[in-house]
């Protein structure tokens, strides 16, 4: 069965503690297997939707033995020894898909949010740079980024620029939110070709709806590249 897009949804809510794992998200996490579907770091909020990656390639017919999702998926990086991943996906040699699974909450937005952009930057380069050393033999690897941003006043609100810099940011930035900038930054991401995919949503516990504030950043998108790199693999007879 197809991943749809109420299981995105489902997956979100779950994110929140607004819905347990029932049906179709209990039936994924079961399909990964014991000891390979356990919490992600930062908790078990993002089980759902590791849950959710995880079954598209299942359905694509790797064995639960080549995907992970827990807490101690180290990779090999270039300028550190290992680097942890939430979800790896690995089979015969080749590095098929790793994934960062992130989110950013209030109230106070400011305090960690240059330290998830420095994350996601330094991840990325880490292991492209380990892949031109050779450390990841097979397809070139390929790379995922999700991200929940709360949407709370707070993160909609545009935020002051310092003044009398030396040097001024660039006029993008300016009256940007927090929302806003994560949108910036995860386009960015992805026309540098620092990640292969990148979904981007803003949700809250009172709606867990999600938001996709940059439609080339929405589940839509996501999945579909998902799917372009199984059928990539898949024509080079992996898995």
């Amino acid at each position: 069965m197809t991943v749809t897009r109420q299981d995105f949804e489902d997956a979100v809510a779950q994110y929140w503690g607004a819905r347990s794992t029932q049906n179709d998200l209990s039936a994924i996490k079961d399909a990964v297997g014991a000891g390979t579907a356990g919490s992600v770091r930062g908790g078990k909020h993002f089980d759902g939707i590791a849950g959710l990656i995880a079954k598209f390639f299942l359905d694509a017919g790797y064995p639960k033995e080549s995907i992970r999702v827990d807490k101690n998926l180290e990779l090999p990086g270039y300028y550190r020894p290992l680097k942890k991943w939430d979800i790896v996906v690995a089979h015969k040699g080749t590095l098929v898909a790793a994934f960062e699974l992130k989110a950013l909450g209030g109230p106070s937005f400011g305090n960690n949010y240059n330290n998830r952009v420095e994350e996601a930057l330094g991840s990325a380069v880490d292991l492209r740079r380990a892949a031109l050393a050779e450390l990841y033999p097979g397809s070139q690897p390929w790379l995922g980024y999700f991200f929940i941003m709360e949407d709370h006043p707070k993160s909609r609100s545009a935020v002051r620029l310092a003044s009398k810099l030396a040097f001024p940011p660039e006029a993008i930035w300016q009256g940007t939110s927090y929302q806003d900038r994560f949108a910036i930054f995860c386009k960015r991401l992805m026309d540098e070709r620092l990640y292969d995919t990148a979904c981007y949503i803003t949700s809250s516990k009172a709606d867990t709806s999600p938001g996709e504030p940059e439609e080339s950043l929405d589940w839509r998108h996501f999945s579909a590249a998902i799917t372009g790199r199984l059928a990539e693999l898949k024509a080079l007879s992996i898995p």
